[in-house]
């Protein structure tokens, strides 16, 4: 009877599937944003609409990343999956991937064309393979776009670019290399350099029928939507105008000119502080993110406390908002260092709080691989690769397929008894979510308005809550989720899952040996590089060799399972030679004459994605040998170690790319 059951759902989610597949357009856009594939006929009960589901930011993931793991980003409840910049962009770093290091995440937020394609996440065919297959599991793509500056790097800057809007002359703001510094002012705020990256002219009437083309170009290729960068940057239409500019109707273009405007799913990033105008950007682009609601949260979870009142709010002060909200972002993850405070256990209580909320666009960021509160960028520490298997974690998915059925639905937040470290969401008369973020398990005994009835916990946690004369009763464990409902319940498979296991992800010398992991799979395979196909067991071991220094190998795992459920990860080892340093190593610095009296040399190593330095920024003070040289002595090993030469504010090698390599004795020079 069991296997019976089981083929008659395997039939029934492939003709869904297929059926799914039928009402998707390759071409993107229209039909497809607007949820033809979503809704009662998607096999895994997405919503047809990108503001009533969930969205994963799949950050740093390359295209063809996104695109191996599409089913269990289905399957895990997200409806939109949000890419990191398509653009081209400055080649930083010497080429290097890493996050941070040898190579930058931020260097695809320095476009140099509004072009699709560039070396970190892949090429417009990747991109345009990537949407395809979203669109048949019903998945919606979001597109984060740069309008706001270029790189610094103007030699790097296209021509192509530069002779569509009249010239350089033409591409930025009149104050557009002076740097932001009073904040509270409209016209620097919205015109001038901010971090160091130069203001686009984004008033040009040639720049704006550039950005718009490559704009249709991504929903040519299959985008459903967009989020802007730096939104807060860009004027509106009250705005002061940039002595060169004539109207602020930058949004109104690129948001009703574009190709099936209606129907695309558009939001900026409107960071809340001085002159954040939240308002007013909602209505000019349709939606804004609200940074101050993940704040909120983040403080709450990891205090322990969730009071219902007080994250009942959205913080962004507009009626009826449309925001997209968060736990938290790359920006926080990356720049101010308060979202990587929290645990993963913390970020999955914090998740549910978000994503059950009737309130609001919920977007999941994914950290890197492996990310720890002590090495933020993961032992992987790899552009392109996939990140956390967090956001399909069986609490989070939960959260995401409750939100899904109850679309449209009301919300209630409240806190049983007052009971503070617990928060209960329902929505309507069909569904709760309970979240203890206490140290103590939590009997419930609290009215609610669902029918009377037995509700399994859809995390899986094999917990049963029970409904009796409206009053539900059940214990939520400490640090847990209870996702209560039957009405809309979708019953999915339970998916295989795939994993290695290793000590490193940098080959440098001889080889490394790596455990290979397959749970709930009825077959598992590897393959090296794209390879041949080879089956595995779960426990086996595998044996990588080096390759090319400052290359890769890529190991790709895949497994089958139950009704013909599948699951892909790809992991990458940088290759890199070993820069072993001796203590008593000596190097030198030739001191040009405009910089400062005192040199520092700022010793690290980021090879196995956390930082090991010397000494911190700007390093150990050098000697002066006379004649402005200055020396540097190693007083202790390095395995990997790479050197900056600085007098704290001038440096060698320049701002955003990596140390170099160690020569003794060597005469370093700009």
């Amino acid at each position: 009877m069991v296997s019976l059951s089981r083929r008659a759902l395997a039939l029934l989610l492939s003709l869904l599937l297929a059926a799914a597949l039928a009402g998707c357009s390759d071409s993107g856009g229209g039909e497809a944003a607007g949820g033809a594939a979503g809704g009662s006929g998607n096999p895994y009960g997405l919503t047809e609409r990108i503001e009533d589901g969930a969205i994963l930011h799949a950050w740093c993931w390359s295209f063809s990343a996104i695109t191996e793991s599409m089913e269990d980003i289905a399957r895990a409840g997200y409806s939109a999956v949000q890419t990191s910049p398509a653009n081209a962009c400055v080649v930083g770093g010497n080429g290097g991937m890493q996050l941070n290091g040898e190579g930058k995440w931020y260097y695809h937020y320095q476009p140099t064309d509004w072009t699709i394609g560039n070396y970190q996440l892949g090429t417009k065919e990747e991109f345009t393979a990537m949407c395809q297959e979203a669109h048949r599991y019903g998945v919606k793509v979001i597109v984060d776009v740069v309008p706001n500056h270029t790189t610094p790097s103007l030699e790097s800057v296209s021509e192509n670019l530069l002779n569509a809007v009249g010239g350089a002359e033409n591409l930025y703001h009149a104050g557009g290399f002076q740097e932001i510094a009073h904040w509270d002012d409209r016209l620097e705020c919205t015109t001038g350099q901010m971090g160091g990256l130069p203001d686009v002219n984004t008033e040009n009437p040639d720049f704006q029928d550039y950005f718009i083309a490559y704009l249709n170009e991504c929903i040519a290729c299959g985008a459903d939507g967009f989020r802007y960068d730096t939104a807060k940057h860009i004027g509106l239409p009250d705005d002061p105008l940039d002595p060169s500019s004539r109207e602020n109707n930058f949004w109104a273009r690129v948001t009703g000119e574009i190709d099936g405007a209606e129907t695309i799913f558009n939001y900026g990033e409107v960071l809340q502080g001085d002159n954040e105008r939240i308002a007013a950007y909602q209505e000019a682009i349709g939606a804004t993110t609200a940074s101050d609601f993940g704040w909120a949260v983040r403080q709450a979870v990891g205090s322990g406390r969730l009071p219902a009142e007080e994250l009942a709010s959205l913080r962004i002060d507009v009626d009826n908002p449309t925001a997209v909200t968060w736990v938290e972002s790359h920006d926080n993850y990356c720049n101010d260092g308060t979202a990587s405070e929290l645990t993963e256990e913390q970020v999955a209580l914090a998740w549910a709080v978000v994503c059950a909320r009737g309130s609001g666009t919920p977007l999941f960021f994914d950290r890197p691989y492996g990310a720890s509160a002590s090495n933020i960028w993961g032992p992987m520490n790899r552009i392109g690769a996939a990140g956390s298997p967090l956001y399909k974690d069986p609490r989070v998915a939960a959260v995401n397929r409750f939100r899904n059925a109850m679309a449209g639905e009301d919300e209630v937040l409240s806190n049983p008894e007052g009971e503070e470290t617990v928060l209960l969401i329902q929505r309507g008369e069909r569904g709760l979510v309970a979240v203890n973020a206490g140290r103590y398990s939590y009997d419930l005994r609290q009215p609610v308005s669902l029918p009377d009835g037995t509700y399994p916990d859809r995390t899986g946690s094999g917990m049963d809550y029970t409904v009796s004369g409206g009053v539900l009763t059940g214990t939520i464990l400490s640090g847990g989720v209870a996702v209560l409902y039957n009405d809309g319940y979708l019953n999915l498979p339970e998916a295989p899952t795939v994993s290695l296991e290793t000590d490193t992800f940098l080959l440098t010398e001889g080889s490394v040996t790596v455990r290979l992991c397959a749970e709930n799979a009825d077959s598992a395979s590897y393959s090296i590089d794209g390879g041949e196909s080879v089956p595995y067991s779960d426990g086996d071991k595998l044996e990588l060799g080096g390759g090319a220094e400052g290359g890769s190998v890529e190991v790709t795992l895949t497994a089958s399972g139950a009704e013909g459920s599948s699951t892909v990860m790809t992991y990458v080892f940088t290759v890199q030679g070993k820069r072993s340093v001796e203590a008593g190593t000596t190097v030198y610095f030739q001191k040009p004459e405009d910089w400062s009296e005192a040199i520092f040399a700022y010793v690290y190593d980021e090879s196995t994605g956390s930082v090991r330095q010397a000494a911190a920024w700007p390093g150990v003070p050098c000697v002066d040998e006379g004649d402005s040289l200055f020396s540097y002595t190693f007083d202790e090993d390095w395995d990997n170690v790479l050197l900056i030469f600085t007098d704290g504010t001038r440096q060698v090698p320049g701002a955003m790319e990596p140390g170099m390599a160690v020569e003794p004795d060597k005469i370093y020079t700009p």
